[in-house]
């Protein structure tokens, strides 16, 4: 069962992780392994040590098997790291990634859904796009918006920004927290990370297990933002971007959930339906821009079904995957 992001929490009781690993037909791939590719980002802001930068990058190795860039700059105390699965502007699409007089460089992870659109809004403003990748839409989109770049995508991301006028390092997560983003400060240095244990290739940062983490570990099974399981290590929670400048940095929320409409919705349940037929339609087609084939899970259930057939309304019939056992308790 790929597990396609360690952020995910685990699925299922107790139970059925134990019978699944008991289970000798069934192979179980954890989100480390190399077949369960995604890209990968990380860095250190402060004091760099490129030797450390390749341990953490070493540790992301399986996210990236298209392709690795580095940017390093001792005076200004920076040092940036991307792993890439190629999906978009597969030629052209290198990171890390810089505008066009170099002041601003980026490394993300993720999809921007919508980075056609704000390629034209900025291209119409003077903005010049080298490539045809959804990251320098970011990159231009900064320039223009600063820290309120977030809240104009639409996508699933956790990217940095290096201003090297300012000298501060911008990151975000999206607003779900669908890819993650852990981050610490020590000894008056920042280091950031897809996951965890890049974080920890530094031999320097304490390893004290969170008393707190753990609590809400063995309460909720896996580990609510900002909190890790390692004490003095967070992940920057979903919604919300982070300013770095030495010595410490500020966290801001860019986004909350809307509350739920008071008085409930009168409206006629056909109408709500079909508005929401074509939401989900919409959600669909935007996820669909890609230069690599697309497939699916499709379990049988009602969410996957609903996404494959409108995957086959907007494009081509994808491929689809699922698990199957013999054994009848599954």
């Amino acid at each position: 069962l790929p597990v396609v992001d360690p952020q995910v929490p685990p699925f299922g009781s107790p139970f059925f992780l134990s019978a699944l690993f008991a289970s000798q037909r069934c192979t179980v791939t954890s989100a480390t392994d190399s077949r369960t590719p995604m890209c990968g980002i990380c860095g250190i802001v402060g004091q760099v040590d490129p030797a450390l930068l390749d341990r953490m990058m070493l540790a992301l190795a399986h996210r990236g098997p298209d392709d690795q860039g580095t940017h390093i700059d001792r005076d200004a105390g920076v040092a940036l790291g991307h792993l890439r699965l190629s999906i978009i502007d597969v030629a052209g699409g290198r990171q890390p990634l810089y505008n066009e007089d170099g002041s601003l460089c980026i490394v993300f992870n993720g999809e921007i859904y919508n980075h056609v659109e704000l390629r034209e809004q900025l291209a119409a403003k003077g903005h010049r796009f080298s490539t045809r990748s959804d990251t320098e839409a970011i990159l231009h989109l900064y320039e223009e918006e600063g820290e309120r770049t977030p809240e104009k995508l639409l996508g699933m991301f956790a990217f940095a920004v290096w201003d090297s006028r300012r000298r501060e390092l911008f990151l975000a997560r999206d607003r779900l927290g669908v890819k993650p983003l852990f981050y610490a400060e020590h000894a008056g240095r920042l280091l950031f990370a897809s996951e965890l244990k890049a974080v920890l290739a530094d031999p320097a940062l304490p390893r004290e297990v969170s008393p707190r983490a753990l609590d809400r570990y063995l309460t909720f099974m896996f580990v609510p933002a900002p909190d890790t399981i390692v004490e003095g290590v967070r992940k920057l929670p979903p919604g919300c971007s982070m300013t770095w400048r030495h010595p410490a940095g500020r966290v801001r929320r860019y986004w909350s959930l809307p509350p739920a409409e008071r008085p409930p919705c009168a409206r006629a349940l056909r109408s709500v339906a079909c508005d929401l037929r074509d939401l989900l339609r919409e959600a669909v087609r935007c996820r669909l821009m890609s230069e690599v084939p697309l497939g699916a899970y499709l379990s049988g259930g009602l969410d996957s079904s609903l996404v494959v057939a409108l995957m086959s309304q907007v494009a081509r019939a994808p491929d689809t995957f699922n698990v199957g056992f013999e054994q009848r308790a599954f």
